[in-house]
């Protein structure tokens, strides 16, 4: 069993969320024995070295051949066991769209993609590497679930918490090392049941994975600015939690914050559960670029996309000032 102690919940930040799944898979065999882990010649990376280790007859490194690691995956769920095949985001989406629509979506094999790296955090390698599409294209997808950590905290307890799922899961990991902390003791994660983190209103602001910092961030400058929100941690985007979105219709502006395109991901699900809602507050989408940028460090990708928390609050200000 893990332990969420103080001194781990470091460790994990300090490890970031690829090395935070690689501490939670270490007691996946103690929860369930069928449980294996696939590879696509990033175990060092998946923090799973460990892991091979100590369960070397559980991991199954395929090399670079992400469409045949899901193929593999697929097949050993039908058998009964409990697959997490990870890689980059990148690769495990977008390079695998056909295997994973007919193996978890059509045929609803409950394999657990995980999407390392996902959204900026691997983008010095250039856009190859960014992340940017993929929520889009598996929220397109009937049965999977879709679950994005706000922090390693988060993380661990979203691994632990697929595993238990007899459902395909994208398990979606944002943020470099160093991940700042949002749950600093032990929580209660619930798939499909967002966390309120902060109250507010005057503005609801739902976010997810690493964009959860940036919100808390934001809220604290929009105080300073007159303007009181809310943050929600929206951890798991499919399914959604409608009672959390019908909740914030209660304010007077509604504004979702994604490492992701600003189009198909967070922002659209939260759009869509509001479309036939006759009244309803208008919703700012804050996401990445439409363009690609050039290759560069985290901090620099996320102020190129406008979504570092002096960023967030300035367009959430500018837009509060235009209705209110």
């Amino acid at each position: 069993m893990i332990d969420f102690t103080s001194t781990n919940i470091r460790l994990w930040s300090r490890l970031g969320s690829c090395g935070a799944f690689g501490q939670a898979a270490l007691s996946l065999p103690e929860a369930e024995e069928k449980t294996v882990i696939l590879t696509a010649d990033v175990c060092n990376f998946s923090g799973l070295d460990r892991f091979r280790a100590g369960y070397p007859d559980r991991v199954y490194n395929v090399g670079i051949a992400e469409q045949n690691m899901i193929g593999i995956a697929a097949g050993m769920a039908k058998e009964g066991f409990i697959p997490f095949a990870a890689t980059y985001a990148a690769f495990a989406t977008m390079r695998c769209a056909d295997q994973i629509k007919l193996c978890m979506g059509y045929m609803n094999l409950p394999v657990k993609l995980v999407g390392l790296s996902a959204g900026f955090s691997a983008g010095i390698l250039g856009p190859t590497h960014m992340s940017l599409e993929d929520v889009a294209f598996m929220r397109a997808l009937p049965n999977v679930v879709i679950l994005s950590p706000a922090d390693c905290t988060a993380a661990v307890k979203a691994t632990l918490a697929a595993a238990q799922l007899d459902a395909p899961v994208y398990l979606r990991l944002t943020g470099s090392m160093n991940n700042p902390i949002i749950y600093k003791e032990d929580f209660e994660f619930e798939v499909g049941k967002a966390i309120e983190l902060r109250a507010g209103e005057d503005i609801a602001i739902i976010a997810t994975g690493s964009m959860v910092h940036h919100a808390l961030k934001s809220a604290e400058l929009l105080e300073q600015a007159g303007f009181s929100a809310e943050v929600t941690d929206m951890h798991t985007i499919t399914p959604l939690d409608r009672e959390a979105v019908e909740k914030a219709c209660a304010k007077r502006l509604i504004v979702t914050v994604e490492e992701h395109s600003a189009s198909g991901g967070l922002g659209g699900a939260v759009a869509e559960a509001l479309a036939l809602k006759p009244a309803r507050p208008p919703h700012l989408i804050l996401g990445a670029r439409g363009a690609y940028p050039h290759a560069g460090d985290y901090p620099f990708l996320l102020e190129y996309s406008g979504l570092t928390a002096p960023q967030i609050a300035e367009r959430i200000s500018e837009t509060c000032k235009e209705l209110f």
